[in-house]
């Protein structure tokens, strides 16, 4: 065998080995494959518009889709807490899933542990599975909260979370007076971002329920569900800072998950502090940075007596100045010449490079509230988002797309697809070609298998390495956007122009 101590291969160049491609053959015979040329028939076929009309007419069965479950966002909002350990009522597996999602994106220790529910349990309720998983946490951890998820073990069987923890806390688990917040989240409905959503109530629940809230001038930043949450943050702290404004980020995650490796092992790191979470019910007002994030999370807030405001992830010229006025108008604050230069350092970008921006087309997924600002960013450099999917958007989103096509003459061949697949995308790509895919590492088989050049601009970023220390929001963000379309683009401008002698006359040095 060609793999030995004194001779290790990466797997890349293992598999290439005789030996190997030997054995993958043998395996495709034992296995009855179909011949080689059958294989192909099919997949050309299913690249057709035939198979496109069935692959959209499909109702009981979804392919690849592109979001998460529910406890994956619990976990996430969580994180973003001072000393906050998530507890996920459920099977160890499930929590194995969430830490090793995140982990892989952000390329850090993602802490959560479980009540490690089995068959017994499902049976007969998780109580027992709460009162020691409690214990044990709170003991080994040492968490200043404990913020308490569910998995689809845990719902099925309709286990009541306030009854648990109140019985933990009775049985001495954790301190009567301990923090541990909670949030149902069934993985069988939603996703991510309902997750996120149920747990952000649920922190604030159980921290402001039956306080009398006292106004001030501060704001309050839910920043939602965003794999590139660390850039964003700290982007977001930075323009504020500016201003001058007072405000709290509630789930800052930004330290959590870009800790520095100086020989400390930090299990929980930065995060919004207890105390600040319970003053914010005191704000003027709070400001969602993703609407479909936090509609449960709103309403609540609301509900005491604050303004909230909404936005979709603002990136772009207009995204970042809808924000930023907003902020200006619920403040008083003016926004500083600084910003306004940046603003036009972002301009001066797409205008230097609107040759071979415009025009472009483009296939967008992702959340909803990511999907519809990459939309308005490409139409504002001139460019075509004609297929924009969103597995986890509604009807109302679709609706709210179709108004931002509407606006510009950009958006007149677009059309949004909500509650669709990965595998819809792939007939999208098939019959409808573009000039380029947006979304994450999942399109790299999408990339490949329709010849659409992909960006990862979204969570989950498996591939590629520490692309979510670098912000997307603001203008700032705007450019760090620009520069990685166009780096795609000429990328892909040289391959071509190498691919044969007779286009090699584009192969430039100067553009």
């Amino acid at each position: 065998m060609p793999q030995s101590v004194e001779k290790t291969l990466d797997y890349a160049s293992l598999f290439l080995e005789p030996e190997y491609k030997e054995m993958l053959s043998a395996k495709s015979k034992l296995e009855n494959m179909p011949e080689a040329d059958k294989v192909k028939e099919i997949a050309d076929w299913t690249k057709s518009w035939e198979y496109r009309e069935k692959n959209f007419a499909r109702e009981a069965l979804t392919i690849n889709p592109a979001k998460s479950c529910q406890p994956l966002g619990a976990v996430f909002a969580a994180a973003g807490f001072e000393g906050t350990l998530s507890f996920v009522h459920g099977s160890q597996g499930c929590v194995a899933y969430y830490r090793s999602h995140l982990a892989r994106h952000f390329k850090e220790p993602a802490s959560a542990v479980s009540s490690s529910m089995t068959e017994d349990a499902a049976v007969f309720g998780g109580l027992n599975n709460m009162v020691d998983g409690l214990a044990n946490a709170y003991s080994l951890y040492n968490p200043k909260m404990i913020a308490v998820s569910t998995t689809c073990m845990a719902e099925v069987i309709g286990d009541d979370l306030q009854s648990f923890i109140n019985t933990a806390k009775e049985k001495g688990s954790v301190p009567a007076d301990f923090n541990v917040p909670f949030a149902h989240t069934p993985a069988f409905v939603g996703s991510h971002i309902t997750g996120y959503d149920n747990m952000m109530r649920g922190i604030l629940e159980n921290f402001w329920k039956d306080k009398t809230r006292t106004p001030n001038d501060s704001i309050n930043i839910i920043p939602g569900f965003d794999g590139y949450a660390v850039g964003n943050n700290r982007e977001l702290k930075r323009m504020l800072d500016l201003m001058g404004v007072k405000y709290t980020i509630l789930s800052d995650v930004s330290d959590q998950f870009d800790t520095p490796s100086d020989g400390e092992f930090r299990m929980y790191d930065g995060g919004t502090a207890l105390e600040a979470v319970a003053e914010a019910i005191n704000a003027k007002a709070t400001v969602s940075m993703q609407s479909y994030c936090t509609p449960k999370t709103l309403e609540y807030i609301e509900n005491i007596g604050q303004e909230t405001v909404a936005f979709h992830y603002p990136l772009g010229v207009s995204g970042t100045d809808d924000f930023l006025m907003k902020i200006s108008e619920l403040t008083g604050k003016a926004i500083p010449a600084e910003l306004e230069k940046e603003r036009g350092r972002l301009v001066d970008a797409i205008t230097d490079s609107q040759a071979y921006l415009h025009g472009k087309s483009y296939a967008i997924y992702g959340d909803p509230d990511f999907v519809y600002s990459m939309a308005r960013f490409v139409m504002e450099t001139g460019g075509e988002p004609r297929h924009c999917l969103a597995t986890n958007g509604s009807k109302a989103w679709e609706k709210k797309m179709q108004a931002l096509f509407d606006s510009a003459p950009f958006g007149q061949d677009c059309k949004a697809w909500g509650g669709k697949d990965l595998w819809h995308m792939r007939s999208l790509l098939a019959t409808e070609k573009v000039d380029m895919l947006i979304g994450n590492s999942y399109g790299k088989y999408l990339e490949k298998d329709t010849d659409t050049p992909l960006v990862r601009l979204t969570f989950p970023i498996f591939d590629r390495h520490h692309h979510h220390r670098f912000p997307l929001w603001g203008y700032q963000g705007g450019i760090r956007v620009v520069v990685a379309l166009l780096d795609k683009f000429f990328d892909e401008m040289d391959k071509k122009a190498t691919a044969s002698d007779d286009t090699a006359y584009a192969f430039e040095l100067t553009r």
